[in-house]
């Protein structure tokens, strides 16, 4: 039993040390994906963290899904999960991955990859910055930790999009004047 929990130990250790990337691409406009690139350029790379992106389910530990749940992807999707090895965690990048984003409400619904599959960390945005990105993989690690992770609440960046919104519009009621 003792052995067990230093095993786990050393497991999650690792995990969190070196956690080993599959980047997919489940069909959107691509804008998610030339950050997830970003995040690896010598600007911020996250390779000095030793965040790994590797080309097998088989090899990774975290999957970063882009794009939305589309008809073509959905069985493909399920599969790459399927075929990634315990403990795995899911990474939901952009508004498309998240919610089906701009393609939600086309003649085929493309929803957000939970439908198909259960996600662990979404990261919002069209497309959402490199510096959230690495907070989204970082908020992953502390929970495979079991630290508390602060919660961004949906409501308040609602919010915020409103009083942007308000105050859009009385700029151009200013310059009509």
């Amino acid at each position: 039993m003792v052995l067990k929990k230093i095993v786990n130990k050393i497991v999650t250790w690792s995990r969190v040390k070196s956690p080993w990337i599959l980047h997919i691409n489940t069909g959107g406009c691509n804008g998610c994906d030339i950050e997830v690139v970003d995040v690896l350029t010598p600007r911020y790379d996250v390779e000095r963290f030793g965040i790994v992106i590797q080309g097998s389910p088989r090899h990774a530990d975290v999957l970063v899904v882009t794009g939305p749940a589309t008809q073509q992807m959905k069985s493909r999707l399920k599969l790459l999960y399927e075929q990634t090895p315990e403990p795995k965690f899911v990474v939901a990048v952009g508004a498309c991955a998240c919610s089906g984003g701009i393609f939600r409400h086309s003649y085929i619904p493309n929803l957000g990859i939970d439908t198909v599959i259960p996600v662990d960390v979404y990261i919002p945005g069209c497309p959402p910055k490199p510096e959230a990105i690495i907070f989204g993989i970082a908020q992953l690690l502390a929970k495979l930790q079991g630290l508390e992770t602060p919660v961004i609440d949906p409501s308040n960046i609602d919010l915020k999009r409103n009083q942007l919104e308000a105050l859009d519009k009385k700029k151009e009621v200013a310059t009509t004047e």
